[in-house]
């Protein structure tokens, strides 16, 4: 589907399995948090939540659609759009608003309420000591993109071919369209992930995070299901 639909739009793209979910025809919706508003809190606020996922993750929902319906893309999956528009500059706007519908589920997954997120699984902890050669520099790597990520953007932890990196990405881009790359957690960067807790404190937005709130049992779920090529 995505391929058809980048083809159309003169943007053509090599879609992987994520990319060719079957069309709905239907709106895209808004995914429900996996936790409640005040799970993250007090490192992230409930007020911090609602305004986040509330505000700017849905205004990019309600943008996407508005823009989907006259569009070669009207019907794909979110995946499918995100592919297809990747690179293409007369579709920036469709690629800006669903990458970061994309991103942002993709974000509050990665994060989970202090206590619960769990450790790495054995083979992911395996592929980080080989890539950092200890946890605490895997975080030391992550916290370090975070912070030299100028203006917005994103921190992520990934994984191609079994190995595992840090990469960084400005605004709404995203490393799910890379080419056998596959997304294992990341860290949002953009001022309206912090700012009302932290204001420009994002050093310390980045620690408390890595420290406390991160979903390790997501990113090893991730890692496990490399092998499926989670990505365009």
């Amino acid at each position: 589907m995505a391929a058809a639909a980048g083809a159309a739009a003169g943007c053509a793209t090599t879609p992987k399995a994520a990319c060719r979910a079957a069309a709905s025809g239907a709106p895209i919706a808004l995914p429900p948090l996996p936790y409640s508003q005040d799970a993250l809190a007090p490192l992230i606020s409930a007020q911090t939540l609602s305004f986040h996922y509330g505000k700017h993750h849905q205004g990019y929902v309600n943008t996407l659609n508005k823009l989907l319906p006259d569009s070669p893309f009207a019907g794909q999956s979110l995946e499918a759009v995100v592919c297809a528009t990747a690179g293409c500059a007369k579709h920036a706007a469709l690629f800006n608003n669903a990458a970061q519908v994309w991103n942002h589920t993709f974000y509050w997954k990665s994060l989970a309420p202090a206590g619960s997120g769990g450790a790495p699984s054995a083979a992911l902890a395996a592929a980080i000591h080989a890539a950092f050669g200890s946890m605490e520099a895997c975080n030391k790597a992550l916290a370090d993109a975070a912070l030299t990520q100028f203006g917005s953007g994103w921190a992520w932890l990934v994984a191609k071919k079994g190995a595992v990196s840090v990469v960084k990405t400005p605004n709404a881009e995203t490393p799910f369209t890379q080419k056998g790359v596959t997304p294992l957690l990341t860290l949002d960067v953009w001022e309206h992930a912090y700012y009302l807790d932290w204001q420009n404190r994002r050093a310390d937005y980045v620690k408390a995070v890595l420290d406390k709130l991160v979903n390790w049992s997501f990113a090893s779920a991730n890692y496990a299901a490399v092998k499926n090529e989670k990505s365009c």
